[in-house]
């Protein structure tokens, strides 16, 4: 995700099929990315180091940029965000993972121009039936959103099904963050909010991509940013979880740009 600015314009850019081409390469160099890294994510290793691999593996082996690092002053390339932290975690030395916690790693590549989104949860050791719990719920609602998706649909009714997956399970919606328009640009038109009302809001058309990435905490959704200026937690300090893909829409429904190998469903 990785937003602190705002939105580059309010005109959608819909996609040709030479972009959307495009945006295809770096949607699946960012999904190789979390499957490569999978393997690394365990007690013991600092987000530093999750950093570097990752870094090291989109720079030589993707020959990719890794759109995060000096977005705005970002000091990294990936965003770790771990337990009670909601997003842009900044992957630092002193951040060891320990049995029980959750880690969302947030990927975006750059590739020809074209920007691959996604993020996912990694649990560490043997995690809490809470923490077990929130991550499945929230990739339940992403993905529910992601069946959604199609020509004509409100974008409002995206944050609806989100919103009310969520509430049911008696976890709350992050409300400060969204998902949003992707292309040559890391953040573009639509806003994609995670929370809302069913038939409000634009609709979608054919060729637009954008992210779905709900966050959802366990306890109230309110939010603050630690001093570093990025990385947000919640207030309460309950878990936070995300799960990020991006989309294309497509005449009929939708295309998942950023599908890992291990992920069926779609």
């Amino acid at each position: 995700m990785l937003e602190n600015t705002g939105f580059t314009g309010y005109m959608i850019d819909l996609k040709n099929e030479k972009e959307i081409a495009q945006m295809r390469v770096a949607g699946k160099l960012a999904s190789e990315v979390l499957e490569m890294i999978g393997e690394y994510v365990n007690v013991g290793i600092t987000t530093h180091e999750l950093d570097t691999i990752c870094h090291n593996y989109i720079t030589r082996e993707q020959n990719a940029i890794p759109a995060p690092l000096n977005y705005h002053g970002f000091p990294k390339s990936i965003c770790t965000s771990v337990n009670h932290q909601v997003c842009h975690g900044i992957p630092s030395k002193n951040k060891t993972l320990k049995s029980g916690d959750i880690i969302n790693i947030d990927v975006t590549v750059i590739k020809n121009g074209f920007h691959g989104d996604t993020s996912k949860m990694f649990l560490v050791g043997k995690p809490s039936i809470l923490a077990e719990r929130l991550c499945k719920i929230t990739r339940e609602c992403m993905m529910m959103a992601i069946e959604s998706v199609k020509p004509g649909l409100h974008v409002g009714t995206i944050g609806a099904i989100i919103q009310r997956h969520a509430e049911n399970n008696n976890f709350s919606v992050v409300r400060e963050y969204c998902g949003h328009g992707i292309g040559r640009n890391f953040h573009e038109s639509p806003q994609i909010l995670h929370y809302g009302v069913e038939g409000t809001g634009i609709k979608l058309e054919e060729g637009m991509t954008f992210t779905i990435e709900p966050m959802i905490n366990a306890g109230k959704p309110a939010t603050k940013i630690l001093n570093d200026g990025w990385t947000v937690v919640t207030q309460d300090r309950s878990l936070s979880a995300q799960w990020e893909h991006t989309l294309l829409v497509t005449k009929n429904g939708s295309e998942v740009l950023t599908k890992r190998t291990e992920e069926n469903e779609y």
